[in-house]
């Protein structure tokens, strides 16, 4: 299927590793010129240059703390200004889950929970509130949001309300901007196979005296494909929701786990 993706500019926060980073990737596969945004300057050339070498599209690096609003003016006035203009942003900057044991209550503090709201939900919004002007001018654009399948299931405090409040910023967002020709959506991975995951899976072996392939086994125990989803598959979802073609989705959800055994979603 053609996605009539070639020669469109997208803006992918969280663009140097995980998700992000292998969304930008599928996306520049398609014909999309791309600028890539997180904090580390070093890993976002390093990411940049390996995309424009696989891909012959135009990938820029520009540093972000999305957690602070003239950081996310100056990252969407460089973007426009490296690309001509901005017609995609995919939203992936945030802290990862699924690195370690979510916090209690007891260890809950009110700068653990702000801090992660801040840069990840406040964050969406800030970089859709400076983005949507520019694809409201032009009547077509779209956002797509990383969020993640915490918002439908217990277990993580902080991991819930977030990827809930993302949701919600999601369909408000929808609801407004869609008149205006752009397209809001929402994608929640469950536990992602990334560059971090063979790591992971090997400190938590010699922990717990398993070996890796136990390890690995119980962390997709509960997915109905039977393994862990790779960043990749997921990258394939959010270039679709990024594109033309995904006109008749807005403002909804898209889970992106696998299948996770036993809730019913409607």
């Amino acid at each position: 299927m053609d996605l009539h993706l070639e020669g469109k500019r997208a803006l992918v926060t969280g663009g140097s590793k995980g998700i992000g980073l292998a969304v930008a990737r599928q996306l520049a596969r398609e014909g999309v010129d791309l600028v890539i945004a997180a904090r580390n300057q070093a890993e976002l050339d390093a990411a940049a240059a390996s995309i424009a070498a696989e891909t012959g599209r135009k990938a820029v690096g520009i540093t972000v703390d999305t957690a602070e609003d003239h950081s996310v003016t100056k990252l969407v006035a460089g973007t426009v200004e490296a690309l001509g203009g901005l017609d995609i942003l995919v939203n992936a900057a945030g802290k990862p889950g699924g690195q370690a044991p979510p916090p209690k209550l007891g260890e809950i503090t009110d700068a653990l929970f702000h801090d992660d709201v801040n840069v990840k939900v406040m964050g969406y919004l800030r970089m859709a509130r400076e983005v949507a002007p520019l694809m409201a001018a032009q009547g077509w654009g779209r956002i797509v949001n990383i969020s993640g399948l915490a918002a439908r299931s217990t277990g993580s405090t902080i991991g819930s309300m977030r990827n809930v409040a993302v949701a919600a910023l999601t369909k408000n967002l929808a609801d407004e901007l869609g008149p205006q020709g752009i397209n809001v959506t929402v994608v929640h991975p469950a536990l992602t196979r990334t560059e971090k995951t063979a790591g992971l899976i090997a400190g938590k072996a010699a922990a717990s005296g398993k070996s890796e392939a136990e390890i690995e086994a119980g962390m997709s125990a509960n997915i109905l494909i039977g393994r862990l989803v790779d960043a990749a598959e997921v990258a394939d979802v959010v270039a679709f929701l990024a594109s033309p073609r995904s006109v008749a989705i807005n403002g909804d959800a898209i889970a992106c786990g696998g299948g996770i055994r036993g809730a019913i979603h409607y």
